[in-house]
């Protein structure tokens, strides 16, 4: 256990937070402006998070050692009209560059979509970055699968990290066991009917197979109206159609499900509506992959080993290289 602290914003419903205080950190400020995700989080962590971040003095959030922010992401989506910093949401970003300046805290950890490396020919993540090192943190960033890292869903993430004094830090290795769809799902026999789709959307989806399925399954249909069966589920939407994923080609995931494949654990609360759980569980993060990061960024924390000392620089890529 250690005693870091740190912060929770754009909190969500709290998947960053539970993986940090997973590892022994202690969360000392949050902050949600969504009154939904904020009834979620309260009733697990049993306390209220801070509103709107962009409202909120600098000065007046605690001293922390670990600032955390899946800022978001609609805004430099594929999915989404990816207007960047256009879009009201894409200037969030610069709350989180001003509390650095103001709070100087040892480390963050940032969650985003895959595509904001890309996003306006990689010029807003070129901006994101030198504004980042600009205020003297070391920057490192990688794209990470939560498949990789215990769950059956396919959600690459792009992580970016850094830290105030130039330390040496390694993203964690995937685990090769690969998670079991079956774990996660609940009994077809017994799940609601309420989760059941329309015979005729179910007949529509079961017409369009190109294989012959296999159980269990997540089937996904994608913009094209094509159906894939995978043994696992594709990345959880906020504002998906009900039937992009169906469970066996049948059923909708259930709320608990849904939170299974973020790695939330069953004791969290249901406390809101099947669409604010869609909703909470789609804009949250892989639990057990930011588990591995955080875990990675405390050791780097204790071990306060300088890059400089080690001859190792780090690439345009985010990757490490030997000097």
């Amino acid at each position: 256990m250690n005693n870091f602290a740190f912060i929770d914003l754009f909190a969500g419903i709290g998947g960053i937070r539970i993986a940090l205080e997973n590892v022994g950190a202690k969360c000392v400020f949050s902050s949600e402006w969504d009154k939904n995700a904020r009834q979620s989080y309260s009733h697990y962590f049993l306390e209220y998070p801070h509103g709107d971040i962009t409202k909120i003095d600098a000065e007046e959030i605690p001293d922390h050692d670990i600032l955390t922010a899946g800022f978001p992401c609609q805004t430099f989506s594929i999915i989404g009209d990816q207007k960047g910093f256009v879009d009201t949401r894409g200037t969030l970003f610069f709350d989180i560059e001003r509390i650095l300046k103001v709070k100087r805290p040892k480390a963050f950890l940032l969650e985003n979509v895959k595509n904001l490396l890309t996003h306006d020919k990689g010029r807003t993540f070129y901006v994101i970055k030198t504004s980042l090192e600009s205020l003297g943190y070391q920057i490192y960033y990688k794209v990470l699968n939560a498949l990789d890292f215990g769950l059956p869903q396919k959600r690459e993430r792009l992580i970016i990290v850094g830290f105030l004094n130039g330390l040496y830090f390694e993203f964690p290795t995937p685990n090769l066991q690969k998670p079991s769809l079956k774990d996660f799902l609940e009994n077809d026999n017994a799940v609601n009917e309420k989760y059941y789709a329309s015979e005729k959307v179910v007949k529509s989806v079961w017409n369009r197979l190109k294989h012959e399925p296999f159980f269990p399954s997540i089937w996904h249909e994608n913009k094209s109206g094509n159906i894939s069966v995978l043994p696992y589920s594709c990345a959880l939407r906020a504002g998906a159609s009900y039937n992009y994923l169906l469970v066996n080609g049948v059923r909708r995931l259930t709320e608990r499900e849904n939170l299974r494949l973020q790695g939330f654990p069953d004791n969290y609360p249901i406390v809101v509506s099947n669409t604010q759980i869609r909703k909470q569980a789609g804009n949250s993060v892989p639990i057990p992959m930011i588990q591995a990061v955080a875990e990675n960024i405390i050791d780097t924390l204790k071990n306060n080993k300088l890059l400089s000392n080690l001859h190792i620089k780090v690439e345009k890529n985010g990757q490490l290289a030997f000097l």
